[in-house]
């Protein structure tokens, strides 16, 4: 003797949804009712979203603390360099300190310098920290996520 099992309908008066195989919600039902008007999403233009992002990544303000061991050559090399790289690429958009690991030894154990010269990005995040002389200018252009300007065009006359 075989039953037949009938499923169980939806319950008069309370919403129930329907899912897909995958148990995604796919659309809504009412007492029975299928609901076929559901909106299209919603598309919009991210063009000027995407514009004001860039123009904001182009305008933020870095933080950066160089550490060095007094006037050594590898510090003064790595002083110039990163002189150098922010003029080039960041002028007026960043905040430069360089700390002497010598005169000032706290600074550096708090920051757990292990070795100098130490640059460390605090702003923007993500904090990064680059070791040595600084020479890999493009090293430290993608460290610090900035674009390297494009090359002057040469007059060819």
């Amino acid at each position: 003797m075989t039953e037949d099992r009938q499923q169980p309908g939806p319950i008069p008066g309370e919403e129930h949804r329907i899912r897909d195989p995958e148990g995604v919600p796919a659309r809504q039902e009412k007492d029975g009712e299928r609901d076929t008007a559901a909106a299209p999403p919603e598309v919009k233009d991210s063009t000027a979203e995407f514009e004001a992002a860039l123009a904001e990544r182009e305008a933020r303000q870095y933080v950066l603390r160089l550490y060095v061991t007094g006037t050594t050559p590898r510090s003064r090399q790595a002083i110039e360099n990163l002189r150098r790289l922010c003029e080039e690429h960041l002028q007026g958009r960043y905040q430069l300190e360089v700390v002497d690991i010598y005169q000032q030894p706290d600074l550096a154990g708090q920051a757990h310098i292990l070795a100098a010269p130490t640059l460390i990005k605090q702003l923007p995040l993500p904090l990064r920290r680059f070791v040595g002389d600084l020479s890999d200018k493009e090293r430290i252009l993608a460290g610090l996520e900035i674009k390297p300007a494009p090359p002057e065009e040469k007059d060819s006359r």
